[in-house]
């Protein structure tokens, strides 16, 4: 046997082997997808704006802000919860905007099918936001915090499939708030693992 198999074998064969580098190591990689990420939903928003036609994108349009299903913004006070708090929120935010980016997407295939980079740029935040939640997640696990299990998809996106059918204004917006909040939980979970990353903002 090696040395190196019996160090694995006996943890405490070498006492100078730590898992907080593999901890920093975590957070960093998370932090450094969520930072890219929030580029990207950037672009999405603004993307989903240029197809939607008037009154969208006109200076001074200020669409309702219809209720979401199950979501809704970072509070106020989010920002002063504890850290592990805070991953908690950001990763159950996270696991509901996959079923909604969904029925964003099917429902701009039907308005919009010759916008194929708007179709591809929601399937992709569909995608992405999954994998940065488990990532949130392994971070918590990490971390040694609790995490919340498995959301009720179906039902979200039951509820924001009802709430398309409403009308093409209505589903609209709808999809406006949904990309909106796709990019605000996306940069506030950046901010959130900016301030466990060494050296990052306190």
């Amino acid at each position: 046997m090696s040395r190196r198999e019996g160090s694995l074998e006996d943890p405490q064969a070498d006492s100078s082997i730590s898992p907080l580098p593999h901890l920093e190591a975590k957070i960093h990689q998370t932090h450094s997808l969520a930072r890219l990420l929030t580029k990207y939903a950037e672009q999405l928003l603004q993307e989903y704006v240029q197809h939607q036609g008037d009154p969208f994108g006109l200076p001074g349009f200020s669409p309702p802000r219809l209720p979401v299903a199950g979501l809704s913004a970072p509070a106020p006070g989010h920002a002063g919860l504890p850290a592990a708090e805070r991953l908690q929120l950001d990763a159950g935010a996270l696991s509901l905007l996959p079923p909604l980016l969904d029925v964003v997407r099917r429902h701009q295939a039907e308005l919009n099918p010759r916008a194929l980079r708007l179709l591809r740029r929601l399937e992709d935040a569909a995608r992405q936001a999954r994998a940065l939640g488990a990532a949130v997640e392994a971070v918590l696990a990490a971390l040694g915090a609790e995490t919340r299990g498995p959301r009720p998809e179906p039902a979200v996106a039951a509820a924001a499939a009802a709430a398309t059918d409403a009308g093409v204004f209505p589903a609209k917006v709808l999809g406006l708030r949904v990309c909106g909040l796709y990019r605000e939980w996306v940069s506030r979970t950046e901010g959130d693992l900016g301030q466990l990353v060494p050296g990052g903002p306190a």
